[in-house]
């Protein structure tokens, strides 16, 4: 399309439904020809002031800081959920929301997710009102693999996205397997499907068969005496 004199320029844009009286962001990519081009339009667009404007490089960096953005928004989301969770868990803190409020002003961890955290709480004190499951609209994937593609590490990012996974799962089939090995090496107490609990760490073994009884010579002990190996220990 360049030689019929068509250029492409990307655009980025966040800020959410409150971006009107709040404010956004543009992340723009393109050639510095056909950004200029367009300018006036983003000039007219933007937000007043030095910042909401970026031409972060050529054709598909605009939309590449804005993915990376979002990936951001998954860690510092998933941050906030664990530490009001914790919060909610402990009796100390009488009063979460207040707590809450508390650091909107003056704080490290000060920020607009944190005004929207304390909207929502002040509206329903412990979220009861909520499912906890949670959706990704593709972003924090897409952010996730271009850390594989680059072979940047991501771990915090990445945990956040496999929450959103864990949330939709009601019964989750690799928390079964982790159940069922940790009741077949150690008794660990199992809970059945039908929600009783079976089987405690004070009885191991007790339900499991044990497999061979065969002798590892390589491991130099017994295996299979009460359903477990000599070093069945907690896990």
């Amino acid at each position: 399309m360049a030689g019929s004199g068509i250029g492409f320029v990307d655009a980025g844009v966040s800020g959410g439904v409150w971006g009107l009286t709040e404010g956004y962001a543009l992340m723009v990519g393109g050639t510095d020809e056909d950004v200029a081009t367009v300018q006036p339009f983003f000039d007219a667009l933007k937000p007043d002031g030095e910042s909401g404007f970026v031409h972060a490089g050529p054709v598909g960096a605009g939309h590449f800081a804005k993915m990376v953005h979002n990936g951001i928004e998954y860690g510092l989301m998933q941050a906030y959920a664990e530490g009001w969770e914790l919060l909610q868990a402990a009796d100390v803190v009488t009063d979460v929301t207040a707590v809450l409020r508390s650091w909107r002003s003056g704080t490290v961890i000060r920020s607009w997710l944190l005004d929207l955290l304390v909207n929502a709480v002040e509206q329903d004190d412990d979220l009861s009102e909520l499912r906890g499951y949670a959706e990704d609209s593709g972003e924090g994937r897409w952010t996730v693999q271009a850390a594989v593609d680059h072979a940047v590490p991501l771990p915090v990012i990445t945990a956040a996205l496999f929450a959103r996974f864990g949330s939709r799962q009601e019964n989750a089939p690799a928390m079964k397997v982790i159940a069922a090995l940790r009741n077949q090496f150690g008794g660990h107490a199992v809970t059945s499907s039908a929600g009783s609990e079976q089987v405690g760490a004070d009885s191991p073994g007790a339900d499991a068969t044990a497999p061979s009884g065969d002798h590892d010579p390589a491991r130099g002990r017994a295996r299979g005496a009460a359903g477990t190996v000599s070093d069945g220990g907690a896990r």
